[in-house]
C-alpha cells in the first residue's frame, strides 16, 4: 500500500471522534515496531520525523525509502502517512521535494504576520502535489531539537486566520508541553481549546507533547476536536525502560544475549506495547 497524505485520515478521525497517533522514527527497528502495532491494531497511524532525526538517520530519501520498502516487506495494508515533525521553512520545502506526504511547517517562533505568509507559501506548495500540510499557532511548551519553549495559549483568532489559508490540521498551544510533564502541571485548557475549534470552524485539531498526559484528558480533548497526538517521550521511556531491565537481570550473559538483535528486540517490544496501548487510548483500533 502506498504512502498517503494524512488529509482525509484526519477528517475521518475528527467526525467519527478518535485520534490517529503520531509516531515519531528513530531507526529502523522503531519503523518496524510501529508499523506492526499500527497493522496488528487495524489503524491508521503517522510517522514522524523531525529535522533532527532525518540527519541522524541520513537524510529525507533514506528515510522514505526506508518507510516505503518496510511497508512493501511487512505487507502493510493500513493507511500510513510520512509526516514531517516540526519542520522549519526550508525543511518542510524539502519534504514537499522528496515526496513526504505529510508536513508540519512550525511558524509560531515567527511574528504572526511571518508566519500567516510562511504558512501560504507551504500550503500552496503542498497542496499543489497532494500533500497535506500542518500548521502551528502558539508554542507548545518544552523542549524539541533544542529549542525550548514556556508554552502558551494559542490565540483562536489567529488560529482562525491560520485556518483561513485553507492547512489541513492545526496545532495550538492549550497548556500542552514536550518532553516529561512537571509534577505542578496545570493540565490542558479545555476552554481554550473549545474556543479554537469554534474560531476555526471544526478543522482537525493536533495535540503534540501527547505523551504523559492522563487518559481522561486525552478522551476529553478528542472529544473536543483533536484528531492528531504526537508521541514520543513515552516510546523512548518505555525503551529505556527495557533495556535498564535487560541488562539488571543480565540477559546479556546468556547465549547470544549480546546480539544487537536480541538486545534491540527486548526495546522494541515495549515500544510496541506502548503504540499499541495509544492506539487503543486514542479510540483508532480498528479504524482502518
Amino acid at each position: 500500500m502506498a504512502l498517503i497524505s494524512n488529509k482525509e485520515m484526519l477528517r475521518r478521525a475528527h467526525d467519527g471522534h478518535y485520534a490517529v497517533g503520531a509516531f515519531n522514527l528513530n531507526n529502523l527497528e522503531w519503523t518496524e515496531y510501529i508499523l506492526r502495532a499500527a497493522q496488528d491494531m487495524k489503524s491508521p497511524v503517522i510517522v514522524e520525523v523531525s529535522e533532527a532525526q532525518i540527519e541522524y538517520m541520513c537524510g529525507y530519501q533514506t528515510v522514505r525509502g526506508m518507510v516505503e520498502s518496510m511497508m512493501d516487506y511487512l505487507g502493510i495494508t493500513v493507511p500510513v502517512a510520512l509526516h514531517l515533525d516540526h519542520g522549519s521553512f526550508e525543511g518542510a520545502k524539502r519534504a514537499i521535494e522528496e515526496g513526504y506526504t505529510s508536513v508540519m511547517f512550525d511558524g509560531s517562533h515567527y511574528r504572526f504576520a511571518e508566519n500567516i505568509e510562511k504558512s501560504k507559501q507551504i500550503i500552496e506548495l503542498a497542496h499543489a502535489r497532494g500533500i497535506s500540510v500542518e500548521c502551528e499557532v502558539g508554542g507548545i511548551g518544552g523542549t524539541e531539537d533544542g529549542k525550548t519553549s514556556g508554552g502558551e495559549l494559542a490565540d483562536p483568532e489567529e488560529c482562525a486566520a491560520i485556518a483561513a489559508l485553507g492547512v489541513d490540521s492545526l496545532a495550538a498551544g492549550i497548556g500542552n508541553i514536550h518532553g516529561k510533564y512537571p509534577a505542578d502541571w496545570k493540565g490542558l485548557n479545555f476552554e481554550r481549546l473549545a474556543e479554537i475549534q469554534s474560531s476555526t470552524n471544526a478543522i482537525p485539531l493536533v495535540l503534540h507533547g501527547g505523551s504523559g498526559i492522563p487518559a481522561d484528558q486525552i478522551k476529553k480533548a478528542v472529544s473536543l476536536g483533536v484528531s492528531k497526538i504526537n508521541v514520543n517521550t513515552e516510546c523512548g521511556i518505555a525503551f529505556s525502560d527495557a533495556l535498564k531491565e535487560y541488562y539488571g537481570k543480565k540477559k546479556e550473559e546468556e547465549p547470544k544475549g549480546y546480539d544487537p538483535r536480541v538486545i534491540m528486540s527486548y526495546g522494541m517490544d515495549a515500544v510496541y506495547r506502548m503504540v499499541c496501548g495509544k492506539i487503543q487510548l486514542f479510540g483508532s483500533r480498528d479504524k482502518a
